[in-house]
């Protein structure tokens, strides 16, 4: 059983992985955009590193990759300069926007579960992290 739901990890991060990259973005970037895209409003690097699903050391090094695209922008604290705040830009969201048209594709094995397959398997998954 173990093994099925590495293989199916690592099979569905794959999928993803390849699905993600013609859009110039690597699952974490993508990651740190639907979160600040969810938020609506401007994050501080923190909050944005906790709720991240694949936590990742280089958030700052993927927040400055998502700037330089312009699809993410940046402002320090001015009360407490070591903070820093990220908002996603109008660019960000029409990419996340195109991302979501094209998502359908990319998830089309998904037809072959039932409704209620799905919330078992979500139910199992949750227990199994208890």
């Amino acid at each position: 059983m173990l093994a099925n739901i590495v293989f199916t990890s690592n099979w569905l991060r794959n999928r993803f992985s390849a699905f993600i990259t013609p859009f110039g973005l690597s699952s974490q970037q993508f990651n740190i955009l639907r979160i600040l895209r969810g938020k609506g409003d401007w994050m501080t690097m923190n909050d944005i590193k906790n709720v991240m699903i694949d936590k990742s050391p280089h958030t700052t090094r993927m927040v400055t990759k998502l700037l330089e695209k312009g699809w993410v922008e940046r402002k320090r604290s001015e009360e407490d300069r070591r903070i820093i705040y990220v908002s996603i830009t109008r660019s960000g969201l029409d990419l996340l926007k195109e991302v979501d048209r094209e998502e359908t594709t990319m998830i089309e094995f998904l037809e072959k579960i039932t409704v209620e397959e799905a919330a078992q398997i979500n139910a199992i998954l949750d227990k199994m992290r208890e």
